[in-house]
């Protein structure tokens, strides 16, 4: 939310001088957090030009500038009074447009400390200035194109003129952040009421404002919400007003202009400018239809199957059952989707002179969901779904009206009709609260009295029922402006915040003694620590995918990864799902390092992954003052699908650097191999590696990796129509685990093993065997068949070639033999070499190659 500081200190008194940087501060005390100070930065010579002409000319690069001849006025043009000529990269102007200019000399904020302009050389011309676009002056953050002050209605501005006044860019506008919880905060009023709560400024609320009361023969307005969301009513109230012989499509004021410029939002017209602007001052959205165009009555109804609307953002859309709509002609003809946008039936236009203003409260969460349903966030619906002030629609439909006959030709020309109200709120239940409960939950010896005159401050009604054993307990009513207010833990935030977030002191908890971490959460931290020290970095990833995922993994129909947890109210329409493994959200990590121009990259994740194995289960309602039952948890358990911890991995690239040691080495499936060993290794498993064929992994590049026969991962070379499909390089290797499965195979407690002083004994063997046995059950058996005094087999070669038979090949295993107490004779080395030869010969028909 921008907010100009001289519109501010018309609702709350602000210091003489006050700078933007202070204000923000001072709003940053209770809760508001700055985003940014805008305008006040911009200094030197900015003026109005008229774009006399310009050429296009192609560049090298591909890009195509514009050489143009800027009519800056007598005092500032060039030697005779010529035409300033300036480059310009921007291509949304034609020859006659109004523009600003920024002459040498000018300091702009688009860098910290400002930009000067200076005439420079630039694509083989001298550039005598800038035009400037919006975010050049910190007006917003369009940098697509410059500012063409017919569009910012400034269509009348003298060329020459200081373009720092007629902007308002000598005033400073604050930005804040507001939370999805402090809807109110999206207005000047919101803001200026915290500023007020922070330093104790006065404040004179722009809602105070007398209204007329509503009459029978006012604009027929009927609520029939048949089909309310949770049994609350998308619209319990609808202000209609008319104004009759209003010139609609005119000019606002200047200082009306330059306020929505300031705040972020064009001038169009008198009609939507003022609409804008009460919005913006009180909080409350407004929409004006062209009367002449409407029908009697207007009916609030649900959508019907099949209906649609064309809305001003001239989008044909289809309607839900669940859309709340404006319709007339006794709810037949739809008008606007209720609190988003508009429809073009009823759009005011050029001709336009008959005006009905709607000041509704509609549900929040009915607008949330119809804004993301139809993806259309507007102006509007950011406030609704965030909570509107239901006392203001009379008011701030009173402020508009007054503001069109002013300036939409004066009292003597422009005539009010009678005003309707139809409203059906319903009073909500005020807030019982022990006066403790602040102290007890923020830890701040709060008294009864800091309780209710920090509630007070805010705007509730507060009453005393008791005195009590303590602080007693009081009745607390939220003023209207605060829906977010519904619970005791509501009024104790908003108590800390008023009191002061520095006041509540940094406790460090006492952990409880003979505690620590578990088995599973050492192993998961040793994971990690030992796939970075691998030289991997780890990353998040949100676990949401899209659907066509598994078709982009080439994962077959009957794939378990296929089935997947779709999310009622996704943060994305375009990834409802939760994911179900993590190289999908891994690899897209990676595939975004890689545009950016990253090319040896390793990455690995550890988090959880969502694997429904059945019909869930109806969460149940816990209690929150009590620990649930175990049948309640064990019926909380059943409505949540099974979510397992995963470790994945990714390489690609070189997996080690070229330089002087040698030539680099890129990585390949046996890294990807070796990291899901790694793994293993940590907890104090051994993982059985054996060759599979399992999406999205390369066929003949692929291992399975198990505990005991049973699967619990696999690592390898991705195919490559995946990483075509997902545009990663060549060769990318990829690796996934169970983590929790590995983790429950391992002991809590490693037993050490003891060092033997006794010296190794050393044995070579060259197996032939059958080239499609693999070389891992080759050394399983070597390994099984030596027994207790084999301690280690590695293979250190494979061999095939003219020397062996077709179809076979050699595999050259190095054996190291030790006893723990002795030292083996060669007699005991033989037996122990020819017992695992002898294994191996009998499972896969290995021969000793001589």
């Amino acid at each position: 939310m921008r907010v100009p500081l001289p519109w501010m200190g018309e609702y709350v008194a602000l210091p003489d001088g006050a700078r933007g940087a202070e204000v923000a501060a001072a709003l940053v005390t209770v809760g508001l957090e700055e985003e940014g100070v805008h305008g006040g930065g911009v200094a030197g010579p900015l003026v109005v030009g008229r774009v006399v002409e310009f050429v296009d000319e192609p560049q090298k690069n591909g890009k195509v500038i514009r050489w143009c001849q800027v009519d800056v006025g007598a005092e500032h043009n060039g030697v005779g009074g010529s035409p300033r000529g300036i480059v310009c990269g921007a291509h949304n102007f034609v020859s006659g447009d109004l523009v600003v200019v920024s002459l040498p000399g000018a300091v702009l904020p688009v860098v910290p400390g400002g930009f000067t302009i200076t005439a420079r050389k630039t694509y083989g011309h001298v550039s005598d200035g800038m035009i400037c676009s919006a975010a050049e002056l910190g007006l917003g953050a369009d940098h697509d194109g410059i500012i063409r002050l017919v569009e910012w209605g400034h269509a009348d501005a003298q060329v020459g003129s200081d373009a720092i006044a007629l902007l308002g860019l000598g005033e400073e506008t604050i930005e804040v952040n507001v939370t999805p919880d402090r809807g109110y905060a999206l207005s000047v009023r919101g803001v200026a009421r915290e500023y007020s709560h922070a330093t104790g400024a006065v404040f004179t609320d722009p809602a105070l404002i007398d209204v007329p009361k509503p009459e029978d023969d006012g604009f027929p307005v009927q609520l029939s919400d048949q089909a309310p969301i949770r049994g609350v009513a998308g619209c319990d109230r609808y202000v209609a007003r008319i104004v009759r012989g209003v010139n609609a499509s005119g000019p606002s004021p200047a200082w009306m202009q330059r306020r929505l410029e300031q705040a972020g939002m064009r001038a169009i017209s008198l009609a939507v400018d003022v609409t804008n602007y009460v919005m913006l001052a009180l909080g409350q959205p407004l929409h004006a239809f062209d009367l002449d165009r409407l029908a009697a009555p207007i009916v609030v109804r649900r959508a019907r199957l099949g209906e649609r609307l064309t809305t001003l953002d001239d989008v044909d859309r289809l309607l839900d059952a669940e859309d709340l709509l404006i319709t007339d002609t006794g709810g037949e003809r739809v008008l606007a989707l209720a609190g988003v946008m508009g429809g073009e039936s009823s759009e005011v236009n050029a001709a336009t002179t008959d005006v009905l203003i709607e000041a509704a409260h509609f549900d929040a969460i009915t607008v949330a969901r119809t804004a993301r349903r139809h993806k259309l966030s507007t102006e509007a619906s950011k406030r609704f779904e965030r909570g509107v002030d239901h006392e203001l629609a009379d008011r701030a439909a009173e402020l508009a009206v007054r503001l069109l006959v002013e300036y939409g030709g004066g009292a003597d020309h422009v005539v009010t009709g009678p005003a309707t109200d139809a409203d059906e709120r319903v009073a909500q239940p005020p807030i019982e609260m022990d006066a403790a409960l602040p102290a007890r939950i923020v830890g701040v010896d709060y008294t009864t009295q800091d309780v209710v005159t920090g509630l007070e401050t805010i705007g509730c009604r507060v009453d005393r029922v008791s005195d009590g054993p303590g602080a007693g307990t009081v009745i607390v009513t939220p003023p209207s402006w605060r829906p977010d207010l519904r619970r005791g833990v509501d009024l104790a935030e908003e108590v800390a915040r008023l009191r002061g977030y520095a006041a509540i002191p940094s406790v460090l908890p006492i952990a409880p003694p003979g505690r620590g971490l578990s088995h599973a959460q050492r192993a998961r931290r040793s994971v990690a620590r030992a796939l970075a020290e691998h030289g991997l970095v780890e990353v998040l990833t949100y676990p949401f995918v899209a659907p066509e995922v598994d078709d982009l993994f080439g994962l077959p129909a009957d794939d378990a990864r296929r089935r997947a947890v779709r999310l009622a109210n996704p943060l994305s329409d375009e990834q409802p799902l939760l994911r179900t493994w993590l190289l999908p959200t891994l690899l897209d990590a990676l595939r975004r390092n890689v545009s950016r121009g990253s090319t040896d990259l390793a990455l690995f994740e550890i988090g959880m992954v969502t694997r429904p194995d059945g019909p869930l289960g109806v969460a149940p309602r816990l209690p929150l003052a009590v620990r649930p039952s175990e049948e309640e948890l064990s019926t909380l358990r059943g409505a949540v699908p099974p979510q397992p911890r995963h470790v994945a991995v990714v390489l690609t690239g070189q997996r080690g650097l070229a330089g002087w040691s040698g030539a680099g080495r890129p990585a390949d499936w046996a890294d990807g191999v070796e990291s899901a060993l790694l793994v293993g290794r940590t907890v104090g498993v051994e993982l059985g590696v054996s060759a599979d064929v399992h999406a999205p992994w390369h066929p003949g590049r692929c291992a399975r990796l198990a505990l005991a026969g049973v699967t619990v991962g696999h690592a390898g070379e991705l195919h490559p129509t995946v990483l075509t499909a997902l545009g990663l390089p060549p060769r990318t290797c990829a690796a996934e685990l169970d983590l929790d499965a590995v983790i429950a195979a391992s002991s809590g407690i490693r037993r050490a093993v003891p060092v033997s002083t006794f010296p190794v004994a050393k044995e070579d063997v060259a197996l032939v065997v059958d080239a499609a046995v693999p070389a891992g059950e080759v050394a399983a058996a070597l390994r099984e068949g030596g027994g207790e005094l084999l301690e280690s087999v590695r293979l250190f070669d494979v061999y095939v070639g003219p020397q062996l038979p077709d179809g076979k090949k050699s595999l050259a295993f190095s054996l190291r033999m030790r006893a723990p107490d002795r030292t083996l004779t060669s007699a005991e080395t033989a037996r122990v070499r020819d017992a695992a030869v002898a294994l191996a010969a009998e499972r896969h028909g290995a021969v000793l190659r001589g």
